[in-house]
């Protein structure tokens, strides 16, 4: 599988938005998403979320992401749901997404940079690592913020074995990556301890 480019992620949205049969809205997110915010490891599809105004028009809707897909000679992958790539579910109310650019009846939006770090914390890979470190140092992500969102989502997610490891992987995370993110006044217990109480889980000292 080849590296997407930018100029492959934009033909991708122009080709798609010109076969629409109806107003949609994308959202991008995974590596995708940390390509456009400045990341530079290479990534291999684009992932997003679909919004469909008439859900009648799916098929359709459907249908001219894979035609745009084959012209645009992408992979993709996408989703009405993006939660569902996730053992981690982020509070309706504290998913945000924000504009990143309107061709014909196609509204593309990113994830904000928090509920995409999310998602890459609950999946982990040296990839994600690699991403997260690069996009929440560029995009100025506050460190209380974002272990305040990953204690809500973590509280708000059907109970199930992955989320132990998540919570692992956080701690691991903010204990390993903080000060190379948020400089050397980094503090790993205050920050530690904010995603605890958010999580609503006793506190605990990160390894």
């Amino acid at each position: 599988m080849r590296a997407l480019t930018r100029r492959d992620l934009s033909r991708f949205l122009r080709t798609f938005a010109r076969q629409l049969p109806c107003p949609t809205t994308l959202i991008l997110t995974g590596g995708s998403e940390a390509l456009v915010l400045g990341g530079t490891r290479p990534t291999g599809d684009v992932d997003f979320g679909l919004v469909v105004r008439s859900q009648r028009r799916w098929p359709e809707v459907e249908a001219a992401v894979a035609a745009a897909a084959r012209e645009a000679r992408v992979v993709v992958q996408y989703s009405s749901d993006l939660d569902r790539w996730s053992s981690v579910t982020i509070p309706p109310r504290r998913r945000r997404t924000r504009p990143y650019r309107r061709v014909g009846r196609l509204s593309v939006r990113l994830l904000e940079p928090a509920c995409w770090a999310v998602y890459k914390l609950a999946r982990y890979l040296d990839a994600d690592v690699e991403d997260l470190r690069t996009v929440l140092r560029r995009e100025r992500v506050p460190s209380l913020a974002l272990a305040r969102l990953c204690g809500e989502s973590l509280r708000a997610s059907p109970r199930s074995t992955q989320l132990f490891l998540f919570r692992r992987q956080v701690e691991h995370f903010l204990a390993q990556h903080g000060r190379a993110i948020w400089g050397r006044r980094f503090d790993v217990s205050r920050t530690v301890a904010a995603f605890h109480r958010a999580a609503g889980i006793g506190r605990a000292t990160p390894r």
